[in-house]
């Protein structure tokens, strides 16, 4: 299934930006190398201030060869900063050869007092991925930002639920801690998860799930599909297309015996899900998606944003924006179509961001006045939309004067 490109989207303050949840996917052009939420069902978790704290690693652990597991110790007195819900994620920041690098991982341990765990794969030509692979030890700091990302259920009334996950590759990490928390909350609550890799080597938390599936036999049902590794059974070798996934509705996974889906990988993998479930009459609001994508050059890096000149005489567009309660005002020029979070990131280096990619809405703020048209959208949801939220990494002004609040 190629990706739908829907172009950019122009927003006013009060309207959406999108027509329906079919139309938040743009092109997958996405960047940074993290995994998101993009669309939550009827259940979402109150979003909070995102914030940076420097936490200490506790334990790397290899999971495969190109993949690890990072713990970071969380203190007493920021326990509570750092509770999350499974399914979420946090973004991290360092600095590798003077540049400043952000990449958001999704965490993959059930809700634990005092550590986060998050999974690390590297990608090809990822500069943080391929660095944390080959250099992050116990013992080093890194910046971590407090949990985020509605990819996640309120995990009420879990009786006789059943829930299903389909992931690829690193996709698996947030139905870890998805799938430990259903399956121990409820003695009653089932959970299905269809994973799929290239090959036995590539399964991150290989034994993990072994040992879930042991613990509980009868409600855990493990699908291991392998594309490049022949399996006894048919339907569960070779990559998954269309006809593939509609025969695993029809003889392993009912639509109608599922409470919850939980989708999770890359673009198309999940766009390729969303459209079967849609067409076996599935209901949107019972379908949760998340990206990942990898690294390209073309993404906001650093405190100060892409650096952009204003000639004497040019013309401009004024972009006012207020974090913490402090307003503040940027020029941009009206030929560099710089981003609304670029221009501020250019007065104020404590601006909220991520990914600048339009997937983890960590940039997400009100537009109060003014008209932008927002290239990508895969992580605000139409109520979002419909108050006039707008991600602002991905906001070109097309207005004389634009206002946004980050602090609503």
């Amino acid at each position: 299934m190629a990706a739908r490109n829907l172009g950019s989207t122009t927003a006013r303050p009060g309207t959406s930006a999108s027509g329906s949840p079919t139309e938040l996917a743009g092109a997958a052009s996405v960047a940074g190398a993290f995994l998101q939420s993009a669309v939550g069902g009827e259940h979402v978790t109150k979003r909070r201030r995102a914030r940076f704290h420097e936490l200490t690693v506790a334990e790397v652990r290899r999971l495969t060869d190109d993949a690890i597991e990072v713990t970071f110790d969380v203190p007493d007195e920021l326990a509570d900063d750092y509770s999350y819900l499974p399914g979420q994620y946090v973004a991290i920041r360092a600095t590798l050869d003077g540049r400043e690098l952000r990449r958001s991982y999704s965490i993959c341990r059930p809700p634990t007092r005092g550590s986060i765990s998050v999974a690390i794969k590297r990608d090809l030509g990822g500069r943080f991925s391929t660095w944390a692979n080959s250099e992050l030890e116990p013992g080093d700091t890194l910046d971590v930002m407090s949990p985020e990302g509605t990819f996640t259920s309120t995990l009420d009334e879990l009786d006789g639920k059943h829930v299903v996950g389909i992931a690829a590759g690193s996709g698996i990490t947030p139905l870890m801690a998805l799938a430990h928390t259903v399956l121990a909350r409820s003695e009653t609550a089932r959970f299905t998860l269809v994973y799929t890799n290239r090959s036995t080597r590539d399964v991150m938390f290989l034994e993990e799930l072994a040992e879930l599936k042991d613990r509980y036999p009868a409600r855990l049902a493990l699908h291991h599909v392998l594309s490049r590794e022949q399996r006894t059974a048919p339907l569960l070798s070779g990559r998954i297309d269309a006809e593939k996934l509609q025969r695993m509705l029809d003889v392993l996974i009912p639509p109608d015996t599922v409470d919850e889906w939980f989708l999770c990988g890359p673009f198309e993998l999940v766009q390729l899900a969303r459209d079967t479930l849609a067409a076996a009459s599935v209901p949107v609001k019972h379908v949760r998606y998340e990206l990942f994508t990898t690294d390209t050059a073309d993404r906001v890096e650093g405190e100060r944003g892409r650096p952009v000149v204003v000639e004497r005489g040019e013309q401009t567009i004024a972009i006012e924006f207020t974090l913490d309660g402090q307003s503040s005002t940027v020029e941009s020029p009206v030929s560099a179509n710089e981003s609304i979070l670029n221009a501020a990131l250019r007065v104020r280096p404590d601006v909220p961001f991520a990914c600048a990619g339009g997937v983890c809405g960590t940039c997400r703020a009100r537009l109060v006045e003014g008209d932008v048209a927002m290239t990508e959208n895969y992580a605000l949801e139409p109520d979002e939309l419909e108050r006039g939220y707008v991600l602002t990494c991905q906001s070109h002004p097309k207005s004389d004067r634009v206002v946004v609040d980050y602090d609503v």
